[in-house]
C-alpha cells in the first residue's frame, strides 16, 4: 500500500509553507483603529488548497503555525512565538488551515482541468467565507469587541481579499495546466475517464 504521506507530499507541504512564509515578507497594514493586520498571507492559504489540494494545502498551513509556535517569525511583521495565538488575529491563524483544506476540497471536485470559475469559487468560499467566520469570531473574543464591530473591522479586507481569490485561481490554472494530475482528486477522475474510454473485458 502507498504510504498516506510519500516523499512527493512532504516536498509540497514543505514548499507551501515555504510561500506562505515568504509572503509574509511584504509589511503588514494596520488601518487605524482595526486590530488586525491586513497581510498577503491568506493569498498563499489560497494558493495552497488550490494548487496542492485540501490535504497536503492543510498540512502545510499546521506546519506554518507549529514553527510559528516555537518562535519564528513566519508571520507578516517578523510575528512569531506563542503569543500571537493570543491577540485578535487568532481566529484568523486558526482559519488557515481550515480555509486551506476548503479551498482544496472544492478544488478537488470541481476535478481535471482546473476550471477558472470553479476555482474562483472555490477560493472565495474557502479564503473569505470561511476564514473570516472563523477570524471574525476570533476578533471579537480577543479584542473584546462585539461581533457587528469584528464583522464591520474585516471590511477592510474584502477589496484586497477578493483580488487575492482571482489571482490565486489564475496562478492555479496556469500551475495545473503546466502539471496534471497534481491534486489527487483530478488524477482519480483521470483514471476513471481512461477505464470507461477502454473497458476491461472479463
Amino acid at each position: 500500500m502507498k504510504p498516506r504521506s510519500s516523499a512527493r507530499d512532504l516536498a509540497l507541504i514543505a514548499t507551501f509553507t515555504g510561500v506562505v512564509a515568504a509572503l509574509g515578507v511584504v509589511p503588514a497594514f494596520y488601518p487605524a483603529g482595526i486590530p488586525v493586520p491586513i497581510t498577503a498571507q491568506s493569498l498563499g492559504v489560497m494558493l495552497a488548497g488550490a494548487v496542492i489540494g485540501a490535504r497536503r494545502g492543510a498540512a502545510s498551513l499546521v506546519l506554518l503555525l507549529a514553527l510559528v509556535a516555537v518562535g519564528l517569525p513566519l508571520l507578516a511583521g517578523g510575528r512569531g512565538g506563542l503569543g500571537v495565538f493570543a491577540g485578535p488575529s487568532v481566529g484568523y491563524l486558526v482559519g488557515y488551515p481550515v480555509a486551506a483544506f476548503v479551498v482544496g476540497w472544492i478544488t478537488e471536485k470541481g476535478g481535471a482541468p482546473y476550471r477558472l470559475s470553479w476555482g474562483v469559487v472555490a477560493n472565495l468560499v474557502g479564503g473569505i467565507v470561511v476564514l473570516y467566520a472563523l477570524g471574525i469570531l476570533g476578533t471579537a473574543w480577543r479584542a473584546h469587541l462585539s461581533v457587528p464591530a469584528a464583522v464591520a473591522s474585516a471590511g477592510w479586507y474584502v477589496v484586497g481579499d477578493l483580488a487575492k481569490v482571482v489571482i490565486a485561481a489564475l496562478v492555479a490554472r496556469g500551475v495545473h495546466a503546466a502539471y496534471p494530475g497534481l491534486l489527487p482528486a483530478a488524477t482519480r477522475r483521470a483514471d476513471r475517464d481512461r477505464r470507461h474510454e477502454h473497458p476491461i473485458s472479463t
